[in-house]
């Protein structure tokens, strides 16, 4: 599936909830969304895109937003888990669909034990992810949220809204939270998915959840699903409801981001097609022959210390933006940035070279000095992300690279031999975790 699926409405009591159908499999699967969401704003994130695109490999796949929030009515700001429950009914009623397995994730994790427990007959299994059966702190529930956290949270979200620290990246994604570009998408993602008002009005309706009464009566093939060391809900609420659901398989699993397309996303996915098709995935990971470019900001730590969080954020802005216009320049491919760097692929090892070294030059007006490393090896595609010992090898080299240099290994030398760069041998080094010894190369200004 490689186009963006349509987006369609179904209209439920007073309210029209949006809803997209994409996927081939014989399973009809509807995700229940945590907190927010917008199925068209989600597309534009290739961690979001990922996720769904796997999903929908062996399943037909059914997404909606809840009413309040995304492409769905926001004419009122109650919602219950009831009304909920029936937009769910009238969704699968409009697309066919006697009987699917509902993935609930985070807050849909409430409203999917709902559904399952109420309606067995159609509903095949059921999935929790990072979910819960209460949200908030009692006595015989000591794993909830207190007053206090509430309160902070809440506070955020009148405050801040709308902004990486409204939604508390370090919290829902910490794996991110250092990228300011990621952070700055994530809070761009909130914002189309709900407003400040509508947000606050879903957080004070989880503040009063409590379905724990319904565990004993789910009995439908049920897995729960958890990162042990998940920031927003403890990894206790996961073991609270799989001793309680009947029959219920508890896998926890390594990881800190709450968000699902976060982190390790396959280990999550893994587990579900296992759960809900009896095969596990075959990983048959694509390799290719890249050119891997690191760039990193010299002095970064000192310099942010010196200017402060939002001059430091403003030349970081206009830094990555230059960084671009030359990596388009050069046909550059970028894979992610770090807090004060960047990595880059190309299908050809002189341009990467030359694009280096315009980088170099063109961040020197910005009063930035960078470091830069360049390897040429097989690299192993992993979504939109690259992995593998080449990609190792580079980041090694941009280590050693004094600022406002650029090095390149010998693979990268012996490849761009005629090319006309002039290439000075800089040594000999034995690079962390890399087998062996590398002659490394400077490019000459």
């Amino acid at each position: 599936m490689a186009e963006v699926p349509s987006t369609h409405y179904v209209k439920s009591d007073d309210v029209y909830i949006a809803y997209q159908v994409f996927g081939e499999g014989s399973l009809d699967l509807i995700f229940v969304p945590g907190f927010v969401s917008n199925i068209e704003a989600m597309w534009q994130s290739p961690n979001r895109s990922r996720f769904f695109r796997r999903l929908a490999s062996f399943c037909r796949v059914i997404i909606f937003d809840k009413r309040g929030t995304g492409m769905s009515d926001r004419s009122s700001q109650i919602f219950t888990l009831e009304q909920r429950m029936h937009d769910v009914q009238s969704i699968l009623n409009e697309v066919g669909s006697e009987r699917a397995a509902l993935f609930g994730i985070s807050e849909g994790g409430p409203m999917s034990l709902l559904y399952a427990a109420t309606y067995p007959e159609r509903t095949s299994a059921l999935v929790l992810y990072g979910a819960y059966a209460k949200r908030s702190w009692s006595t015989d529930y000591p794993f909830g949220w207190k007053d206090a956290t509430w309160n902070n949270v809440l506070d955020n979200i009148e405050h801040y809204w709308g902004t990486p620290q409204g939604i508390s990246v370090t919290m829902w994604a910490p794996s991110i939270a250092s990228d300011p570009r990621a952070a700055e998408g994530l809070a761009s993602y909130f914002r189309a998915s709900a407003s400040p008002g509508a947000a606050a009005a879903i957080m004070k309706m989880n503040r009063e959840i409590d379905v724990r009464h319904i565990l004993p009566a789910t009995r439908v093939p049920t897995l729960v699903l958890h990162r042990t060391a998940e920031r927003v809900i403890d990894v206790e609420h996961a073991r609270y409801m799989a001793q309680r659901i009947p029959g219920a398989k508890l896998v926890e699993l390594p990881g800190e981001d709450h968000m699902a397309w976060f982190g390790d996303q396959d280990s999550i996915l893994d587990e579900v097609e296992q759960f809900l098709t009896g095969r596990r995935h075959a990983h048959e990971p694509e390799r290719v022959l890249a050119t891997v470019l690191f760039v990193d900001i010299a002095g970064s730590t000192a310099l942010a210390a010196t200017l402060g969080d939002n001059s430091w954020r403003e030349l970081l802005e206009t830094f990555y933006a230059r960084v671009r216009e030359v990596l388009q320049q050069y046909r550059g491919r970028e894979i992610n940035t770090s807090g004060d760097g960047l990595l880059a692929t190309f299908d050809g090892p002189a341009r990467a070279v030359r694009c280096a070294s315009a980088i170099r030059d063109t961040v020197r007006s910005l009063h930035l000095e960078v470091r830069c490393g360049v390897h040429t090896g097989e690299c192993e595609l992993v979504g939109n992300d690259i992995a593998g010992i080449a990609v190792h090898t580079g980041a090694r080299v941009a280590s050693i690279a004094p600022p406002s240099e650029v090095l390149v290994s010998q693979t990268v030398r012996d490849l761009v031999a005629g090319s006309g760069l002039v290439l000075e041998e800089y040594g000999t080094y034995t690079l962390k975790g890399v087998p062996n010894e590398w002659r490394l190369f400077r490019a000459a200004n």
